[in-house]
């Protein structure tokens, strides 16, 4: 056999592998191999499909990782027209959605209940069992072909499997982003000095109509589908479409049930009314649809939406309370964020004193005005934010907010760049929070973790001169801080912050111990702009070492996966920075670890089994076990659930955590146990 033939058998056989790999892990939420044994398999493929691309299949799972750029999308014509449904907040009106059905159908009808997910609606077309189309809802009649993003979403099949599936269908659903994606998206996009998102619906909706698909393959969506459009069905009835299509490859929630009466329907509703932020993701409401598809056809629809199904929506916990004022606060990338200063009110079972306004524009499309009373909701059940202004309460002498021109902190004109909503303070190497930001995040945790340096003592060093750049650290002395002390309110009383011999003796190891931090934390740690802790480590693995990255240009770090044109425009900045390149050099002379080390290999001695580690440890810190985990081969998971093998627990262990997992038989394990296991 010649290598072309070889490399098409491979080819096939790699796709197979990592399409049942994909299932298992995304439907079945039993994943058979480590997350590191997937992303060889997925490498593998890539090359193979670089070097013979005449063997490409249409749906290789390759797809996923995103591709070209698109100017804008092409808009298509839906099959069947995508219509909106009918919605109520009144159990009354409910009632007589019921009592209208009964009294056009001779039959009793049966109803399908489900939750209303709060994402982006989309309609996939399967064409021989391969994702042909995916479209947005659009206008109903036409919408986007968003093909090229939605293949990047793990929970659509790319191929179906089985058999028994039309030769053409369709299939409908809503793209959304669960809150623990929404939440660490968020944190990243603050933490390199982006606008948070408002709530997880925009979260989807942005990411899925971004117009590079490698893009959106970044941001964690997830899709779950409830309709099945063909000419001739398997069943006659919704609900057993939509369980056969789980055989096929299909996500269909498992939050699905059939009720007899308006009863029945009530207690579903009320139940998930109590329980949805329980959830993983946002629901706004239950929808109600008859089952029957003879029912369906007998009630027909109006022009807008079907007779035969309704959407009941949660009301959205809001309140009003009065807009004292505005501030505006300056991370430390120089982003300049407006929050509002509101008078204490209760919502969602918290105080809430504060709201982020998010930038300029937000302010302006509001036009929100100081001393105006404004209406308050949680988006996405997390950040509070005013959604509103009660116009008729709005005073007669108020005047519009003129957003700030300078710098609050040191008085440097703002910047605004073309296309960004986001106004920055340039003056980085002297602006206070900027600077002692830098600072901050240079010791965290996920950074060179100096934990000794927390507690507000970066204040007195910098408030002293010792610190105006990170590679002051390494120049401290046991004399320089020895002695050091401020004195500072906590509530009404005065007290002192003093840096005594055990203070001083501590910093000094966490600074030394910091040394031996490895590459992709203190890349990490520099605080590049749009440089988070994956791109870090994607950049280190690619360059192997710093001074490789500094000779990196422009063109070559767009072909990088993951790094887009922001990115590198950032790093090609940063690195152009005599003063940057003077800090590094002042770290590398202090011993920093600015090189990969190539020693490190990933061992897969725990096998893809998955872990969760809760409590307090005498040998190791959480992080450093976590780390154990990756390089064995393990995976680590923030909460329970029956995908989780083994949870480590150390002294102090989460009460919660601990009945769950011996209600779902989950084994708990001592930190001696885990040495133990990787030992063997």
């Amino acid at each position: 056999m010649d290598n072309k033939s070889k490399a098409k058998k491979r080819i096939k056989e790699l796709s197979n592998q990592i399409r049942e790999h994909n299932y298992n892990y995304y439907q079945l939420s039993k994943p058979v191999i480590s997350d590191y044994d997937f992303d060889m398999l997925l490498e593998e493929l890539i090359n193979l499909e670089k070097q013979y691309p005449e063997f490409v299949e249409p749906d290789s799972p390759t797809k996923r990782v995103g591709g070209g750029t698109t100017k804008e999308f092409k808009q298509v014509k839906h099959k069947y027209p995508m219509l909106s449904l009918s919605n109520t907040y009144s159990e009354n009106e409910l009632k007589d959605f019921i009592a209208r059905i009964n009294k056009i159908i001779d039959e009793e009808p049966e109803f399908v209940c489900e939750l209303k997910y709060d994402g982006l609606s989309i309609s996939l077309t399967y064409i021989n069992g391969s994702l042909s189309k995916a479209v947005t809802r659009g206008d109903g009649v036409k919408g986007d072909d968003v093909t090229a993003n939605v293949k990047t979403i793990n929970t659509i099949p790319l191929k179906l499997r089985g058999s028994g599936f039309p030769d053409e269908f369709e299939i409908r659903g809503e793209i959304f982003m669960p809150k623990k994606g929404f939440e660490k998206i968020n944190n990243e996009r603050i933490e390199i000095g982006e606008s948070p998102f408002a709530n997880p619906r925009n979260a989807a909706s942005g990411s899925l109509k971004m117009l590079n698909s490698s893009e959106v393959a970044k941001r964690p969506l997830d899709c779950a589908l409830y309709y099945f459009l063909t000419e001739n069905p398997p069943f006659d009835n919704h609900y057993d479409n939509l369980m056969n299509a789980k055989k096929w490859g299909f996500k269909i929630s498992n939050y699905i049930v059939k009720c007899k009466n308006i009863d029945e329907i009530l207690d579903f509703i009320n139940y998930w009314n109590k329980k949805r932020d329980e959830l993983p993701f946002d629901i706004d409401g239950i929808v109600i649809k008859v089952n029957s598809y003879r029912q369906q056809k007998e009630l027909g629809y109006t022009a807008k939406s079907p007779r035969w199904a309704i959407a009941y929506k949660f009301k959205a916990e809001r309140v009003s309370t009065r807009l004292i004022s505005i501030s505006y606060q300056v991370g430390r990338t120089g982003a300049i964020t407006p929050v509002a200063n509101l008078e204490p009110v209760a919502l969602a079972g918290t105080t809430v004193k504060r709201a982020t306004l998010h930038n300029a524009d937000i302010i302006e499309k509001l036009d929100v005005r100081i001393n105006d009373t404004v209406f308050v909701e949680k988006g996405g059940e997390i950040i509070p934010k005013i959604v509103a202004v009660d116009l008729s309460k709005r005073p007669a002498d108020s005047k519009s907010i003129e957003f700030i021109s300078k710098c609050p902190e040191c008085g440097t004109t703002l910047v605004r760049k073309p296309g960004e909503s986001i106004h920055y303070c340039p003056n980085e190497y002297n602006c206070p929070p900027q600077i002692k930001g830098k600072l901050e995040h240079f010791i965290s945790r996920k950074a060179m973790n100096i934990d000794s340096l927390g507690e507000g003592k970066i204040e007195i060093l910098y408030d002293n001169n010792l610190l105006n750049n990170i590679a002051d650290f390494y120049y401290l002395t046991y004399d320089k801080l020895f002695g050091l002390e401020k004195k500072y309110l906590e509530g009404e009383n005065e007290k002192k912050l003093s840096f005594k011999e055990k203070t001083a003796t501590n910093i000094l190891k966490g600074i030394e111990s910091s040394k031996n931090v490895p590459f992709p934390r203190v890349l990490y740690a520099l605080g590049i702009r749009y440089v988070g802790e994956t791109v870090a480590k994607k950049l280190a693995k690619h360059y192997k070492n710093i001074d490789n990255l500094i000779a990196a240009s422009y063109e070559e770090l767009i072909l990088i996966n993951d790094i887009g044109e922001r990115i590198a425009e950032s790093i090609i900045d940063y690195f152009h920075d005599e003063k940057n390149l003077e800090i590094i050099n002042k770290l590398k002379e202090n011993g920093i670890q600015f090189s990969l080390n190539e020693d490190v290999v990933i061992k897969n001695y725990l096998n893809g089994k998955s872990f969760v580690i809760s409590g307090v440890f005498k040998g190791h810190s959480r992080d450093e076990l976590k780390k154990m985990i990756e390089d064995n081969g393990g995976r680590n998971l923030s909460s329970i659930s029956s995908k989780t093998d083994y949870v480590l627990a150390g002294e102090n262990m989460g009460p919660k955590k601990y009945e769950k997992a011996k209600k779902l038989n989950i084994p708990i394990i001592s930190e001696n146990e885990f040495l133990e296991m990787i030992k063997k």
